[in-house]
Formats: C-alpha cells, structure tokens, sequence
C-alpha cells in the first residue's frame, strides 16, 4: 500500500486515508512522471502505433486526472480550510501541464503521424473517433499558433482555472451560510420522517428548538420533493438557483 493514497491506483480511492498534505506531493509526481512519459514518446523514432504511443500516454495522463479527480471530489464536498488551500495551490499546475500539453507541437505531430500510419484505416469506430478527438483538441488548444499567442492563451487557460474554481467556492460557501429554521411542524407536510429527524438533529446541534433546513442536498430534495407547502419550496428554490449571485441572500432565517 502506497504510503501517500492519491498515488496509490490498486482499488478505489481511499478517501477516508487522503489528508491535504497528500495532495501536492502526489500531483508533483504525477506530473513529473507524466512530463517524463511525453518526452520519451516525442523522442521515441519509430512509427507510432496505439500501443506504443496512445496506450502509455494514456496511462501516464489517466494516473494523474484520477489522482486531480479525487481532489476536486473531496474539495467539492468537504472543502476544509486546509484542503481548499491544497486545492488552490495546485490548479495553476494542473492547467499549465494540460495547456503545455495541448501545445506541444511534437506531441500533435505524433498523432498526426498516427492517423495517416497504415493502421489507421484498420482501426475501430471507437479508436477513430478517440484519435480524431485528440487532432481536434490540439488544434482548439492552440498547438499552430504562433508562440506569441500561445503564451497569451496559457495565460487566458491559467487565469480561467483560476475564476472557475473561485466560483465553485463562492457557491460552496454561499451554499453553507444559508438556514432555514421553522418551528411549525405543520409548514412541513409532507416531508417524510427520515427528513424531520434529521431536520430535527441540526437544529438541536444549533441549539435551536424545530427544525433546521440547508441548501445542502439531504435537506433541500426531500422538501422540493414532497413539502406541500408551496411557498416554502419556493423560497428554498430561489436561495439555491441564486446562491453566489448579486440576487442572492447568504442567509435566511423568515419562514414562509
């Protein structure tokens, strides 16, 4: 067992193991090992085919979009101060290595030497279209601009990861400050019991007498599901769509 779990690919993500110190030093090797991956194969010589050539990039790239994947999985639905920080100092790595990739002219000239290899015209529909996809991503990646304007476009790709994320927290915080605490049983008709009990548990964990509601998807479904009260579905709905928005309110407190 691999002592840092992001690195380790023998099962399923071992969420439970993974801390934020985990996070940089996986993604460093990763892209170490990725980045040493590309350059053996842009230097290799030989004609390229789908299994010297597609299968280990694919492999070294797929190693570290799983490791990235499981990151922005535990970012999105733990998000501690710590992780977020984790998180936040390695999207400028992981956008630069995809943008350096898509840029990489020896890199594209490969492909494009693959698909006009004699093997090409036996391949299936499924590797067809993969590589296809592939000479398509090059070109919409910036791979035949000039170097002056692939630098701009690193810089658009970098700052862009940058705003996507910052919003992604503004919607998970604005998601967090919103509660909703009602004390009439009654506005929630319909709510099935499974839903009160816990309703009933985050209020008590706020010292709150009723019932406690949140944006958060255990308690936002089951009233937009089956509260009979309209208004209150209403209420609950126009918090959500808006939530990180200038119509947005960080919380509510007034019931229905």
């Amino acid at each position: 067992m691999n002592d840092n779990p992001l690195v380790d690919f023998a099962g399923l993500p071992r969420f439970a193991d993974i801390r934020p110190e985990h996070i940089t030093p996986a993604v460093e090797q990763l892209l170490a090992e990725a980045r040493q991956t590309v350059a053996h194969l842009t230097a290799a010589t030989d004609t390229p085919s789908w299994c010297n050539f597609i299968e280990p990039l694919t492999d070294a790239t797929e190693r570290l979009s799983r490791c990235w994947g499981v990151v922005g999985h535990l970012n999105a639905v733990v998000n501690t101060p710590a992780l977020r920080d984790a998180y936040n100092a390695n999207i400028p790595k992981i956008s630069e290595f995809w943008t350096e990739m898509g840029q990489n002219l020896a890199l594209f000239n490969r492909f494009k030497a693959l698909a006009a290899a004699p093997d090409y015209a036996g391949y299936n529909a499924a590797r067809k279209k993969i590589l296809d996809n592939d000479l398509r991503d090059f070109r919409l990646s910036g791979a035949e601009l000039p170097e002056a304007q692939k630098a701009r476009f690193a810089e658009i790709q970098s700052k862009l990861a940058e705003l996507s994320a910052r919003f992604e927290q503004n919607v998970m915080d604005a998601t967090d400050a919103f509660s909703l605490y009602l004390d009439d049983k009654a506005k929630l008709a319909g709510v099935p019991d499974d839903a009160l009990e816990l309703f009933a548990a985050a209020a008590a964990a706020d010292d709150k007498s009723g019932y406690k509601i949140t944006l958060q998807f255990p308690f936002y479904f089951p009233v937009m599901q089956y509260a009979h009260n309209r208004e209150l579905r209403k209420q609950l709905y126009d918090a959500y769509a808006m939530r990180a928005s200038e119509f947005g309110r960080p919380n509510t407190t007034t019931p229905p």
